[in-house]
């Protein structure tokens, strides 16, 4: 197998500068030990996992691999009950598709919401990662500090310089990059999503001449041609998550695995709805409902906690009508490959493609 390095694989301790995206969902214990075993940073996706499942994770991906591996958490603050006219609208607007479903309409969103955070940090102290990523937020500079000190790199997902730079001035070790072309949710957090919806290409570049840590390229990279633009431009890793997708490690339904596999180009559409949040995924029933009629949503993760029956009865049922099904917009250049296969994959395209690039310079 081909090698590709960068000064970031050294900070990681992997072999190829591909980052497996920690989707939450997604990444089970498989999928993040053979693509650590592979070479490149597996990652769980912690996102609303509680802290004791997540030392279960750790736990048993050791006993499968001693690689360096990384957990991405939400930094997004969790709110209180929303008010109880505001649950009961939500609530009716997404009745008949409960009841289409055959669930039990509820009759309000108690708490709890999300995992602590502290506590999650904590089980991370405990377990002691290669690496710990946020996302839809930042940490206090102190935790960065603390997590530094016991040998566990911290990173962290940007949609713009100022979120960039509000990181690197934290301490963290590394950036993400998060392009609108990505998958799942938007990692916006100092400003109105909607407003900064720039494109990986253009967002790397300008991360990578704004700060002084390296920079790891997200959203819409696929193949190896993708990973090798990621570091023309600057970066020093490329994030893959649709592409892991397909993999038979993943944690996805097959309706999901579907969704992507069947996509002829861009078939995807950001929405609020499955979570309260921005996030991408591949276009469906409830995503076209939501748009067209404007659904009252509730704040994250509120709205994720009413929306999780529906999901996974639909999921069961086969039908994408009512899966989130988070995708990036390149998600039609999916393969159904383990992940192992992937990986290697990625080296030998991007090692290929750059190898093509001299050639034609060369002429």
């Amino acid at each position: 197998m081909r090698t590709l390095r960068t000064e970031l694989c050294e900070i990681l301790r992997i072999d190829h500068p591909i980052i497996q995206a920690p989707m939450a969902g997604a990444t089970t214990v498989e999928l993040v030990a053979s693509v650590c075993e592979a070479g490149a940073l597996g990652g769980f996706g912690h996102a609303y996992t509680e802290p004791d499942a997540m030392r279960k994770d750790a736990s048993a991906l050791r006993a499968r691999s001693q690689r360096s591996f990384a957990v991405n958490l939400f930094a997004a603050p969790t709110p209180g009950e929303p008010p109880i006219h505001e649950q009961g609208e939500a609530i009716a607007a997404v009745r008949g598709d409960f009841e289409h479903l055959g669930l039990p309409v509820p009759e309000r969103i108690p708490p709890p919401y999300a995992p602590d955070r502290a506590q999650q940090v904590e089980a991370v102290f405990d377990f002691r990662p290669g690496a710990v990523t946020v996302h839809l937020g930042d940490m206090t500079a102190d935790t960065v500090s603390r997590l530094r000190g016991v040998g566990v790199r911290v990173g962290g997902s940007v949609t713009s310089v100022r979120e960039a730079r509000h990181l690197e001035a934290l301490g963290v070790d590394f950036i993400v990059a998060q392009g609108t072309e990505a998958g799942g949710h938007r990692g916006t957090f100092l400003h109105v999503p909607e407003h900064v919806m720039t494109g990986t290409l253009a967002l790397v570049r300008q991360v990578v001449r704004a700060v002084n840590v390296p920079v790891v390229a997200a959203g819409g990279i696929m193949d190896g041609a993708g990973v090798a633009a990621a570091l023309a431009l600057g970066a020093q890793a490329a994030q893959v998550g649709t592409a892991f997708l397909l993999c038979p490690e993943s944690g996805v339904s097959e309706v999901h695995r579907k969704a992507i596999a069947g996509m002829d180009g861009d078939e995807t559409a950001i929405t609020r709805v499955f979570s309260g949040k921005p996030a991408r995924g591949v276009r469906n029933l409830m995503i076209e409902k939501a748009a067209a009629s404007g659904l009252p949503i509730l704040p994250f993760p509120v709205q994720q906690k009413l929306m999780a029956p529906l999901r996974a009865a639909s999921a069961r049922e086969g039908s994408a009508d009512y899966i989130a099904g988070w995708s990036g917009q390149a998600g039609s250049l999916a393969r159904r490959l383990p992940a192992r296969d992937l990986v290697r994959i990625l080296v030998e395209e991007a090692c290929e493609t750059i190898e093509r690039l001299r050639r034609s310079m060369s002429l």
